[in-house]
Parts: C-alpha cells; sequence; structure tokens
C-alpha cells in the first residue's frame, strides 16, 4: 500500500468512525527479543550458585576422663609433699632443690599428660571423622564417611567398667583409622554406622535438618 492510499484510508476512517488498519511491520524491522547470557537460567539471578547442604558437626570425642586421675593424684602428693619438706629442711639449697623436684614431677607427671589430653581430640561431621593429636607437633588424619566400611568397639575390663572403648573404623585397607578409649563406645559405634550408610532414616533425616538450620555449628544426633 502506497503513501497516498494510506492517507485516502485514514480520512475515510476518521469520517466513517471505523478504524483503520494497522499497517504491518515488516519482518526485517522487527526488534530482537533480548537474549540473556549463556548458561542463565529465568528462576535463578546471572551468577547465582545452587545452595548445597553446609557440613555440620555431630560430636566432639576426647579421651575417656579417667586418664587424669593418676597425674590428678600425684599433683596432690607432690604438693603435700613439698609443703612438708619445706617446713622441715633447714638448708636453703635442701628448699630449693625440693622444690626443683617437686616442679620436674608436676610438669612430667601432670602437666604434660593433661596436653596431651586436652590436644587429642576427634570430630565426627556429617562427612568425615577427624582425628587430631600431639603436643609439640601436630598431627591431622581424616577420613570421608564413605570411606569406612565397618565399625568395631575393642574394650577391655577397665573400659567396659566406665562405657568407654576404642572405636575402629575398618576402611578395607592396611590402615584403620581409630578413636582411642571413647566415652559412650557404643554410641558412637551406631553414630557412625548410620553416617556411613546414606540411605539409613537417621542420616536422611540429619540431611534435612541440615538444611532446614541456617544457625549454628553443631547439630544434635538423634534422640538416644
Amino acid at each position: 500500500m502506497t503513501r497516498g492510499a494510506e492517507t485516502r484510508a485514514a480520512k475515510r476512517a476518521a469520517k466513517s468512525g471505523v478504524p483503520a488498519p494497522a499497517r504491518a511491520v515488516p519482518p526485517s524491522s522487527r526488534q530482537p527479543a533480548a537474549a540473556g547470557p549463556p548458561g542463565a537460567t529465568s528462576g535463578l539471578p546471572v551468577g547465582a550458585v545452587m545452595p548445597t547442604v553446609p557440613e555440620r558437626v555431630v560430636a566432639r570425642i576426647r579421651r575417656h576422663a579417667r586418664v587424669l586421675v593418676l597425674p590428678a593424684v600425684l599433683l596432690v602428693v607432690v604438693a603435700g609433699a613439698c609443703t612438708y619438706a619445706v617446713g622441715v629442711l633447714e638448708e636453703a639449697w635442701q628448699v630449693t632443690a625440693a622444690l626443683a623436684a617437686a616442679a620436674v614431677l608436676v610438669l612430667l607427671g601432670c602437666v604434660l599428660p593433661y596436653l596431651a589430653w586436652l590436644t587429642r581430640r576427634t570430630t565426627i561431621t556429617t562427612r568425615r571423622v577427624i582425628l587430631r593429636h600431639g603436643v609439640f607437633s601436630r598431627v591431622r588424619r581424616e577420613l570421608l564417611n564413605s570411606r569406612g566400611t565397618d565399625v568395631e568397639v575393642r574394650a577391655g575390663w577397665m573400659q567396659a567398667m566406665f562405657g568407654s572403648g576404642d572405636v575402629v573404623i575398618r576402611t578395607g585397607h592396611d590402615r584403620d583409622l581409630v578413636i582411642t578409649d571413647a566415652p559412650r563406645a557404643e554410641l558412637v559405634q551406631a553414630a557412625l554406622q548410620e553416617l556411613m550408610d546414606p540411605s539409613s532414616p537417621a542420616a536422611v533425616e540429619h540431611r534435612r535438618a541440615s538444611r532446614a538450620s541456617s544457625e549454628g555449628d553443631t547439630v544434635a544426633w538423634g534422640g538416644r
């Protein structure tokens, strides 16, 4: 349709009150739709990362505290003996020697065992088991829960009296991971077995709770 014909059609439409037909736009002149960057989705903003389930701490374990009984008894005995020696001895060098001997006994028999107990810690999370130990040289060992094949508890008569035991995690290799003298060893064993089995109801419920929780770094395990 030419420009003159369009003008005459518009005038006739104005006189008759009927709207003029819309002008067809050639395909070549249409504006293309704005295309987003490759890989962008309609539901997520550009550069967004899909949320992942955070790693949660299930338990922190130290060796049973009964190993500190002897250092505590030694500390009481050394303190009493040192006090008696200072009151009885008359020579200054004798008092100095008694104090030095007491300090060495306390350092070797009380302080070092306590530091060894304090620095040896096992952390169990929803993904792995982390073992740390060492006073002067730190040693760290990790094992993914998916690598464990079996868990067993070894307990001597003394450990059985206090409900503790050595929790051995089988890995299918020559070297296993051992949690030494863990308190409530049977409960630790049950929790590890559930964590190593991703299809168990407890593990599924724990992952659901991890997704729903947004604060804190510790999730209590089960209701046992």
